[in-house]
């Protein structure tokens, strides 16, 4: 069977599965754009509450109905990195609007949290749960009716997905996302896990950690890592809502404004008749997702998205689930080597080629669907050229295809490079880093489970040892200063899932056992709770179903109990009889609470607010959705 065969017969599965719900779903855009209020519909009431603080010229055209409206959704915060870059995107967007002779409003925010200010402290229980809430913030925005298509800012972990499940609540309209870009590049990923090892390991300080860590992340931007926040990006490229190039390009930059710009105008262009219109529903379909599932396991992307891309293929009435991810990891190559999977980090990714010479890689060796609607219009070719920025001077010399991006500069796309400029941080096809795309299903007794293996070292991709058992990262923490854990064993993280805290992800473990591995030992971890990309060279079974809260083995595991993690075979085994496993008790939060009351995750933080989502979230299969 060739590659290209073995990927339509997964995606024709998809649409096979989805056929009901996704016609439910087109049936529903197709309602809303006919049958949407206008503006005009509106009580007096209504739109003067609507335009009361536009300027004089915004009032009279929104009143006119004659002209689009366009709604920005943002996630701007001056906290976040990722985000503060967004503080000027408005004003520029009403500028281009306002050239054009439309207008634009901020039709709403949503809230943006970080994982990395976050991890390993209690607000991270908030985090999962922030991705719907984004939704339902999104689809609030929208609400209004008073918006003809969609800019959606934001970059990080669950902002996008969230963003994208709220927007597509309003299929039917035209949407676009304008991403922020990367901070320049710091201090090298090997050397940051170096330091946080050496301080897990009580050889440095906490001075010292501090300023390893200031050195990697130091400015505007997201941080260079191949995390959640870059994986996003990635994927909205691939998914065609972002302008060819635009991902990665560094912010407050000349380039990074006029690609903005470039993409505010793109959709004017859909809303004004000189271009293709493209409903975001229509964008989003069977084969869109399944190219993003490629783009991810061709680039070592999150394990988060085992999780949101199941929820926005079903905010979208795509069923997708492991098993297809998994089936399309054996087919994809790996065709990226970057941190944490690598050394390089997403500055060097963009130099040696990027997304265009990746996506151009992948849909001529027929790993990605070409015949698919992105926001540029019909199919993928505009996504294989790369952006350069030129002053209007000498526009004339560029071909038709460049975009006015300001009165000084500006987009002209050309042709991708042909070959990588660095085989060590992306390659072509016909030379992987490896044949899959390191994302494996593991199956068995103890349940269904999620692991990325693309920096897993072969030698360590079969663990077979004793649970050792805990009920929080802090117990493990406390063991491993206690030096307990100087010996082979896979720890066991239990009542981490999203029915228990909201699946925070535990990224106080991997420097621990990182360290624990290099000494020799052979160790692994087996959870209900979320990792990310920080397992990275340990083996780790994630996001396991059904979780200790649901009914699930793990909560029956016992100190010493053999444990089987086979990352080659797909295998998952608790190593004790059916019948001895069926005569345990198993273990409940409530219980666990009652014997240590710090593991109590219903108060502080405004975890008490989040109770609801906790007793309605669907399993991490299902996308960990309230939806």
């Amino acid at each position: 069977m060739t590659i290209e065969k073995k990927i339509n017969l997964i995606t024709q599965r998809i649409i096979e599965k989805s056929k009901q719900t996704r016609n439910r779903y087109l049936q529903s855009a197709d309602d809303a754009a006919s049958s949407k209020p206008t503006r005009s519909s509106l009580s007096c009431g209504n739109l003067a509450h609507g335009m009361a603080a536009c300027n004089a010229t915004d009032k009279k055209l929104i009143a006119e109905e004659k002209v689009a409206n366009l709604a920005i959704i943002t996630s701007y915060n001056d906290m976040l990195s990722a985000h503060q870059p967004y503080v000027n995107y408005p004003d520029l967007i009403k500028g281009v609007a306002a050239r054009h002779g439309v207008t634009a409003q901020v039709a709403g925010a949503v809230p943006a949290m970080c994982d990395g200010v976050t991890q390993g402290q209690t607000g991270m229980e908030l985090s999962l749960f922030s991705r719907d809430l984004i939704a339902m913030s999104a689809a609030m925005s929208l609400s209004h009716n008073m918006f003809d298509g969609t800019l959606c800012l934001g970059v990080c972990d669950k902002i996008v997905p969230g963003l994208l499940i709220g927007s597509l609540s309003f299929g039917h309209l035209p949407t676009v996302f304008l991403p922020a870009g990367p901070m320049p590049t710091g201090q090298g990923n090997n050397e940051k896990a170096k330091v946080r090892q050496a301080f897990a390991a009580g050889d440095i300080g906490r001075k010292e950690l501090l300023a390893s860590e200031s050195a990697s992340y130091h400015s505007a931007g997201t941080c260079t890592f191949y995390g959640t926040a870059n994986s996003n990006q990635m994927l909205m490229e691939i998914m065609g809502l972002h302008i060819p190039g635009s991902s990665f390009i560094p912010p407050n930059t000349p380039l990074r404004d006029a690609l903005t710009s470039s993409a505010v105008q793109i959709l004017i262009e859909q809303l004004t008749g000189k271009r293709q219109v493209t409903p975001l529903a229509e964008v989003i379909s069977e084969k869109t997702i399944v190219n993003g599932l490629v783009g991810l396991l061709s680039t070592g992307g999150s394990t988060n998205h085992a999780i949101h891309l199941i929820a926005i293929a079903k905010a979208a009435g795509i069923i997708l689930d492991w098993q297809d991810m998994a089936d399309l990891s054996a087919a994809v190559p790996l065709l990226c080597s970057i941190y944490p999977n690598g050394s390089a980090d997403i500055n060097h990714f963009q130099a040696a080629g990027g997304m265009g010479f990746l996506m151009r890689e992948l849909a001529h060796s027929g790993y990605i669907h070409q015949d698919v609607l992105t926001i540029m219009g019909q199919g993928l070719d505009a996504y294989f050229e790369e952006p350069e920025l030129v002053s209007n001077s000498t526009a004339d010399i560029y071909h038709s295809n460049s975009i006015a991006s300001s009165s000084n500069y500006k987009v002209n796309w050309k042709v991708c490079p042909l070959d990588s400029l660095d085989e060590s941080v992306v390659r072509p096809c016909s030379r992987p880093f490896s044949d899959e795309g390191g994302l494996k299903l593991l199956k068995g007794n103890l349940g269904r489970s999620v692991i990325k293996v693309s920096a897993v070292a072969n030698q360590h991709r079969l663990v077979e040892a004793p649970a050792v058992v805990f009920n929080s990262q802090a117990e493990f923490q406390q063991s491993f200063e206690n030096q307990q854990l100087n010996k082979n064993f896979i720890a066991v993280i239990r009542f981490q899932g999203p029915k228990t805290n909201g699946m925070p992800e535990l990224h106080k473990l991997t420097p621990l056992l990182g360290i624990l591995q290099d000494k020799g030992f052979k160790v692994a971890i087996v959870t209900d709770g979320r990792m990310s990309g920080a397992s990275g060279k340990i083996p780790a079974a994630i996001h396991l179903v059904p979780e200790a809260s649901d009914g699930g083995v793990i909560a029956r595991i016992c100190d010493g109990d053999l444990i089987k993690l086979d990352a080659v075979k797909g295998e998952l085994e608790l190593l004790v009889s059916a019948e001895e496993i069926e005569a345990r008790h198993p273990l409940s939060f409530s219980e666990l609470e009652q014997q240590d009351k710090s593991l109590s995750n219903t108060q502080g933080v405004g975890r008490e607010l989040f109770e609801v989502f906790r007793k309605t979230v669907s399993t991490a299969e299902q996308g960990a959705t309230i939806f």
